[in-house]
């Protein structure tokens, strides 16, 4: 009894270890459904990683453009040494102001000895008196010629303005008050950068999803194609076994097993091409999704019996939603922004400015040694008066470049028009294709059911039997073909429609 029970308790122990084994595989398997996919690549997509940068770009731009508008401070400060100083003073005026008393005392001594020989010649004084006179005069004169030449020396120091050495700074406001509509216009440039960048998100992504859902619908019917080939492969190998069984018997030729051979070796190859573009097929969708390409994925729609084909899709949208357009609309506004700017550089500009300067040596204080300031406010008014018409052409040249991008746009908004047409055209085809291939499959199967009761009566050779296996075939690979055609057709029509989401 104990042995009996000891045998259970390994037999669990070792089916509980085998279903392990069975289950790691299974687990590291990556199953991927279609919202998965698209999320993965938006995601992952390294161009729509740098759309979105350049959103952030724009929208910092538009901050940065908004400061226009707010007065600008500046602060400045500086040492300048210069070789030689201001002087308020000629060079004579300064060489007179240094002998002021000596220029003084000779002029009245002069005019003094004059007056004494004129008194000595009229007789009025000696000369002996006249000589004292003079001498006593000089004695008198000596004494004012050094304090005439002291305060002419102190004068010309007063006058010394010593700005070798030069330390400024400066406070300056700064504030638009018409600038001719440049601001607004550069402020409507940058709302429409950002909103540009934000249409190139919405481009990127649709592009994204387009190739995301043809990836993976195209994948789903390499593996529909992929067990096609196998139940081909599976058909051809009986008739092959059956024929040389008949070969055995004597009722089949030698011939009639090589045809068969031939046949099986074709389907072999087929099963080897479409296992190779599965693969393929995998490692692409794994490179749009940001996971690693040699990654072991499945996908939630690959085992359908049948693609799954989507409802009709509402082409009432206008095409002005395709993201492409509206970038064409934003080039348009930004030309006419640029034409604004280029008109308002040629327009009066008025502008107020504030500020307060300090300097060392103090130029508000006789040149003295200390700092001193002094507040300024100021208008400031640009007329243009002339310059040979050149506002005028390029105002010209820039409503010519407005122009080639409307002309532009009515091209690519013609274009997309025809494009919505073909895409419509071809959900209608695709449709019809898979109607009739729905319709062959059922004759295909009915053909291959009565060969193969022919052949197993002996009615039919092996070569019909083989004939209705390919007419099988083809009809099977027709009705996968047109299946994913369809669903890649709407795919289309939602893209050129700009309602891929």
């Amino acid at each position: 009894m104990n042995s009996w029970k000891g045998r259970m308790l390994l037999c669990a122990v070792f089916c509980t270890l085998q279903s392990s084994f069975f289950i790691l595989p299974s687990q590291a398997q990556q199953v991927l459904t279609l919202d998965s996919c698209r999320a993965l690549a938006l995601r992952n997509n390294k161009q729509l990683n740098v759309a979105r940068l350049k959103q952030e770009v724009a929208y910092n731009t538009r901050k940065a453009v908004r400061t226009k508008y707010l007065p600008k401070v500046d602060a400045l400060a500086g040492y300048e040494h210069v070789s030689k100083e201001v002087s308020l003073l000629k060079s004579d005026q300064k060489e007179m102001l240094g002998n002021l008393g000596t220029v003084a005392g000779t002029k009245l001594s002069g005019n003094a000895t004059q007056t004494i020989a004129a008194l000595a010649q009229q007789g009025i004084v000696t000369p002996q008196e006249a000589q004292q006179l003079g001498g006593l005069l000089t004695q008198m004169m000596s004494p004012l010629v050094e304090k005439g030449n002291e305060i002419g020396q102190s004068l010309r120091d007063a006058f010394r303005t010593d700005t070798r050495n030069i330390w400024a700074g400066a406070l300056m406001v700064r504030q638009p008050v018409y600038l001719g509509g440049a601001i607004t216009a550069a402020n409507r440039m940058a709302d429409i950068g950002e909103e540009m960048a934000a249409n190139d998100i919405d481009l990127r992504i649709q592009s994204t999803l387009h190739n995301i859902d043809q990836t993976y619908w195209t994948v789903v019917s390499l593996k529909q194609k992929q067990k096609l080939a196998q139940s081909y492969y599976d058909l051809v190998k009986k008739l092959d076994d059956d024929v040389h069984k008949m070969i055995d018997e004597g009722v089949a030729t030698r011939a009639d097993g090589l045809k068969v051979d031939v046949k099986v070796n074709e389907a072999e190859m087929q099963c080897t091409q479409v296992e190779d573009g599965v693969a393929l097929a995998k490692m692409l969708l794994c490179q749009l999704c940001g996971i690693p390409v040699g990654a072991d994925i499945v996908l939630a729609d690959e085992e359908n019996k049948e693609i799954a084909v989507v409802g009709a899709v509402n082409d009432n949208h206008e095409t002005d939603t395709r993201p492409e357009v509206r970038m064409l609309q934003n080039a348009v506004d930004l030309s006419k922004e640029a034409t604004k700017i280029v008109r308002a550089a040629y327009l009066p500009q008025v502008a107020l400015t504030a500020g307060f300067l300090v300097a060392n040596p103090n130029p508000f204080n006789g040149f003295e040694k200390e700092f001193a300031g002094a507040w300024n406010v100021g208008v400031i008014v640009r007329v243009p008066v002339w310059s040979w018409f050149e506002g005028r052409y390029k105002v010209r040249a820039a409503e010519a470049a407005t122009n080639i991008a409307l002309m532009e746009k009515t091209d690519v908004q013609e274009k997309i028009d025809l494009q919505v047409a073909q895409c419509k055209f071809q959900v209608s085809e695709a449709n019809k294709r898979l109607l009739m291939a729905q319709k062959s499959i059922a004759s295909a199967e009915e053909n291959l059911r009565c060969a193969n009761v022919g052949f197993s009566e002996g009615v039919i050779q092996a070569a019909d039997v083989m004939a209705a296996q390919t007419a099988w075939q083809m009809a099977q690979s027709q009705k996968i073909d047109a299946e994913v055609e369809v669903r890649l057709s709407h795919i289309n029509l939602q893209k050129a429609l700009g309602v891929l989401r």
